[in-house]
């Protein structure tokens, strides 16, 4: 059985490491806990019934209960299996370089090639526009363009 456990937003991977070290130091009954950044404000919690859950977050900050009802792995799939993030970035999105020497930066999208996993940007701050072409892998997704 899986559960959704509410949490503090952006504190889902603390929420998610204590409550892993609890459950091994107290030897509550936990088969996973799953904190993903697609899923904001909520851990998922594998156990065999919602009573485990319960003892494992009574007491514990930063979260807010236990969404009421089980989760079926069907309406998880989308969560758990990977996909590129150059299928999700477009001409016009607005990116934060994550990686490189504009590492905080925000940039604008001005051409994708999914082929080699590179996309060009213009930077945000910058006084004079340069494009500069960066691996997929250096950017996180700030805003889609509308």
């Amino acid at each position: 059985m899986i559960f959704a456990i509410r949490t503090t937003t952006g504190q889902e991977k603390n929420v998610a490491e204590f409550l892993a070290s609890r459950a091994e130091k107290e030897k509550i009954d936990i088969y996973s806990i799953l904190a993903t950044e697609d899923l904001k404000g909520y851990i998922l919690v594998e156990a065999p019934n919602k009573g485990a859950v319960e003892d494992l977050v009574r007491k514990t900050f930063k979260v807010k209960g236990i969404v009421p009802g089980e989760i079926s792995i069907d309406e998880l799939e989308h969560l758990l299996s990977p996909t590129k993030i150059i299928e999700s970035i477009d001409k016009g999105d607005v990116v934060e370089l994550v990686a490189g020497p504009f590492k905080g930066e925000k940039a604008i999208v001005t051409r994708v090639d999914k082929h080699k996993e590179e996309i060009t940007l213009e930077l945000m701050e910058a006084a004079v526009p340069i494009p500069i072409t960066v691996g997929i892998e250096q950017v996180k997704i700030v805003s889609k363009n509308q």
